[in-house]
């Protein structure tokens, strides 16, 4: 999988098991194949294309995916041990109001290149059925991570699972993250805020922070869903062009994330004497970030878990993985109940080579 901050291609080989309803899961091998300049600015512009371009574009990303799985197969000597592949590519489009959302990298063409089956298009069948399409996460949350009562995921964009018990998952998108963090990173010559070390020399600036919590989006309800371009839209106003300094904004942009962070735990209260939350994604690595969101969760007596490194920065291409085997099996991967659809589905396309 792709995500929102752009960083690669995400590639897990990964080893599922169930055995009476217990599933359990092993992150055999891992890459993360950067992107190119050129892919970086096709990806990123990829909505404003003309229809022609796009299609050109879907194709020549499938074909990219291939490429990457089968290098990954043959530097991993994985021949004859992959049973399938489960997609689930870049979001370049999404709208849910109107039904409609797209993740570009062509199922057909993975499976043409690899000769392995390709399930793909995994958000699609949820937005058939007025749901937002996401978060499609919470089933693994809920069938590998059932221990914790809230589940972050600091990625591109931050979205939270919220497990209350006897199955009931509440999940939605928090706030921009690392799309952000990176871009503000960028001003200063560098991919990324390492361990949030620009951020911790920062100072708060009060008026940007009051601005960004500010935001129509805040005060909505889930089932919720962040669009890339609605969560550039979410700091464009505030951040564009700004004359504040980088190490501020990041500061800040920590502080708003941690609020937020803060603000769907008091949402979502849970039951649990001893509350838990497991974080993962890019943003668990930035300590300045973890430390200010522990702080604003201590009063709620929420303990902070970050697990090994594989599942911080791979737990998303690991749940795609689960929601591919799912498919496999035509089951249940994606809660209604999370999204917002009409009911629970089994969603993904199925290529066979």
């Amino acid at each position: 999988m792709s995500g929102s901050s752009l960083d690669g291609l995400d590639i897990a080989y990964v080893q599922l098991e169930e055995v009476r309803g217990k599933w359990s899961f092993e992150i055999l091998h891992t890459d993360c194949i950067s992107y190119t300049a050129e892919w970086t600015t096709n990806l990123r512009n990829a909505a404003d294309m003309s229809v022609p371009a796009f299609l050109k574009l879907h194709t020549a990303y499938g074909k990219l995916i291939g490429n990457a799985v089968n290098a990954f197969i043959n530097r991993h000597d994985l021949g004859h041990k992959v049973h399938f592949i489960a997609s689930h590519g870049h979001t370049v489009f999404h709208e849910p109001a109107q039904q409609t959302t797209f993740q570009i990298g062509d199922g057909a063409s993975i499976a043409a290149l690899t000769g392995l089956p390709v399930i793909s298009d995994l958000r699609m069948m949820d937005v058939a059925l007025g749901g937002q399409g996401a978060p499609i996460v919470p089933i693994g949350d809920r069938l590998l991570f059932g221990n914790y009562d809230y589940l972050l995921n600091l990625g591109g964009i931050a979205n939270i699972t919220v497990q209350a018990g006897d199955n009931n998952s509440i999940a939605f998108d928090v706030c921009p993250a690392n799309q952000i963090l990176n871009a503000l990173a960028l001003r200063e010559g560098k991919p990324m805020d390492e361990n949030g070390a620009m951020a911790a020399k920062g100072s708060l600036l009060f008026d940007v922070k009051d601005q960004l919590a500010n935001n129509a989006y805040y005060h909505t309800t889930a089932p919720k869903s962040l669009s890339n371009e609605a969560a550039q839209n979410i700091a464009e106003a505030v951040l564009h062009d700004s004359t504040n300094t980088t190490q501020d904004l990041l500061h800040t942009f920590c502080n708003h994330i941690a609020d937020q962070v803060a603000a769907a735990v008091h949402q979502c209260p849970v039951s649990s004497e001893s509350k838990t939350m497991l974080i993962t994604g890019g943003g668990a690595l930035n300590t300045h970030l973890i430390a200010e969101i522990k702080k604003r969760l201590e009063p709620a007596q929420v303990t902070i878990d970050v697990p090994s490194i594989p599942v911080v920065q791979y737990k998303e291409a690991l749940v795609m993985a689960l929601i591919g085997a799912l498919r496999w099996r035509e089951e249940i991967n994606v809660l209604g109940s999370v999204t917002g659809a009409s009911r629970d589905s089994a969603g993904g396309a199925l290529w066979l080579p």
